[in-house]
């Protein structure tokens, strides 16, 4: 059997897949949730979830929590004299939700589905895989959480098409991903987040105002005492969501300080964590090219979403209501179970292919014309972009630079920075070209990008026909040589110019008859569309071809 993971911030949560549909797994203690805390005491032994809560306030040198923050990071904890990586405290926590699985299900429990936050970088990637197997499980795919959580809410039972917005707001990372669903394939159009964004931030802005309406200082407080505040804070912003103001109280060495919070001053106090909310928003719909208009449904996930300062800004912002029929600390551990289910195949899900994005821009180093005989070498030349639908593969057309230039390198990087120094490295190829006059010789850089981390790269020189290729894997990637050429191949269609596909060409073709045999407004309004088309036709992306043809076949219908 294969498990679903919800690897938490703040809570984690393992679940399986019934005949009933997904189930979230008890713990040791009959609860669904799990702290993602862990403290370990002089002698060695090891705490995980509400134990570990509880030592906190006793032996705070000895705990550690929100350390999936610091995931994929070099930063280490120190509990009890002994330095942990947050993989090694994430095993922990994994560990003791497999153990719980085990007993419960009467069953070893070898393999899960873990979910990551659609903004997680490689690197933080690989850390939740390594943390994954330090706990005895085989992680061979992982799911990102705004996908789970869209295959939990049933979205893959739907006829009709629809365009979604998941917003992920958990405890310590903050997510927000655009999908698309269309027939069966469910696909990811954007992502963006902040990974220091949670609940957490949301206690914090609680304790400040306490402070500041008591007189107090965080650096006046024991590490017992902060322990205390946090926990009346995390207890009151829970609280003010039901009322219009809470009381909060903390005993400061032998006094007893209490302080009145208003909604209004908690929620003027919390306008700049909405702001940093609103911006991640406004990047994904940009990437998506979609406008606020275009999401059919916003979908919540993530224990902070209860807030009530949180939803009424949600409200706000979408001109809408959310769509929260499913518990939202459990959402995703559900669609992880989904997808361990899809995985095995088992009958009773229906398959769903699920797409994702590239999360970062690839691209080469080239030498750009600013004035009219002056040139500036070292900048980036995007090939394929961060959101793009992946797998995908682009083309880019690239000229000499120099009289007789004999050589062309491509150097392969990996960034947002428009300077080349500025991106990551990936590897480089070289080809020769012909000798010609600066200009006159092209190469056409193709990248071809697979949801397995496999990148091809292939230099062909436009005059000779003459081709380079390399292949970079990202680590975590185990295919064997054999693998690769075979999924590339597979991967061989996405190559294929989009004029050449059957249905554009016989879009393109039908339209220039229809131009030829209609007048006036008719004609002057077929143009339009058939330019919109040949525009998307250039730019490449698969799912704007298909939009722009639909758009242009319904034109042609009417005038037909």
């Amino acid at each position: 059997m294969i498990v679903g993971i919800d690897l938490g911030t703040t809570n984690s949560l393992i679940s399986y897949f019934t005949e009933e549909g997904p189930k979230i797994i008890p713990n040791r203690l009959g609860k669904k949730l799990t702290p993602s805390v862990v403290s370990v005491d002089e002698e060695g032994n090891v705490y995980v979830g509400e134990t570990a809560r509880e030592r906190m306030s006793l032996y705070p040198d000895s705990v550690a929590h929100t350390f999936k923050r610091s995931m994929g990071t070099e930063r280490e904890y120190v509990l009890s004299g002994r330095r942990f990586k947050p993989e090694e405290l994430s095993s922990m926590v994994l560990r003791s939700l497999k153990e719980d699985a085990e007993v419960y299900l009467g069953e070893e429990i070898t393999e899960a589905v873990i979910s990551v936050p659609a903004y997680f970088d490689d690197k933080r990637r690989k850390a939740t895989k390594r943390a994954g197997e330090l706990a005895g499980l085989t992680v061979e795919r992982m799911i990102s959480e705004p996908t789970a959580a869209a295959v939990a809410y049933g979205l893959y039972d739907k006829t009709q098409d629809t365009r979604f917005l998941v917003f992920d707001l958990g405890g310590g990372t903050f997510d927000v991903s655009i999908l698309e669903l269309y027939h069966n394939i469910l696909e990811v159009r954007a992502v963006a987040g902040d990974n220091y964004l949670g609940g957490q931030d949301f206690t914090e802005v609680m304790a400040k105002l306490f402070l500041q309406k008591s007189g107090l200082s965080l650096q006046k407080l024991s590490e017992k005492e902060q322990v205390r505040l946090y926990r009346q804070a995390e207890k009151a912003k829970l609280e003010i969501s039901d009322s219009d103001r809470v009381s909060m109280s903390l005993l400061y060495g032998e006094e007893r300080r209490e302080e009145d919070i208003t909604a209004k001053e908690y929620e003027e106090a919390c306008e700049e964590l909405l702001m940093r909310i609103r911006e991640p928003v406004k990047r994904s719909l940009a990437d998506a090219g979609l406008k606020m208009s275009d999401i059919d449904e916003v979908l919540l996930i993530g224990g902070a979403t209860r807030l009530l300062v949180v939803r009424e800004f949600l409200i706000r912002l979408f001109r809408k209501f959310p769509d929260n029929k499913l518990n939202p600390d459990e959402t995703v551990a559900l669609g992880a179970a989904v997808q361990g289910a899809m995985k095995e195949r088992r009958e009773e899900v229906r398959e769903v292919i699920l797409t994702d994005v590239c999360s970062f821009t690839l691209g080469t180093e080239v030498v750009v014309e600013y004035e009219e005989g002056k040139f500036e070498d070292g900048r980036f030349c995007p090939i394929i972009e961060r959101n793009t639908v992946i797998p995908a593969s682009h083309t880019e057309r690239l000229y000499t630079v120099r009289d007789n230039q004999e050589k062309v390198r491509v150097r392969v990087l990996q960034g947002e920075s428009r300077f080349a120094r500025n991106n990551l490295y990936l590897g480089e190829l070289e080809i020769e070209v012909p000798k010609a006059p600066k200009g006159q010789e092209a190469v056409d850089v193709t990248y071809t990008y697979d949801i397995n981390s496999l990148l091809e790269v292939e230099v062909r020189v436009a005059s000779t026909g003459k081709s380079q290729k390399m292949i970079i894997k990202g680590q975590e990637n185990q295919m064997t040589d054999e693998e690769i050429n075979r999924r590339m191949e597979e991967l061989a269609y996405l190559k294929i110019q989009p004029r050449d596909y059957e249905e554009n060409r016989l879009a393109l073709l039908r339209a220039e008859r229809m131009y030829e045999e209609t007048l006036g407004d008719r004609r002057k309004r077929l143009d339009r569309y058939i330019t919109a088309f040949e525009a998307a036709l250039e730019g490449g992306d698969h799912d704007k071809i298909r939009q722009a043809r639909e758009e242009l076949n319904e034109v042609l219908e009417e005038e037909d």
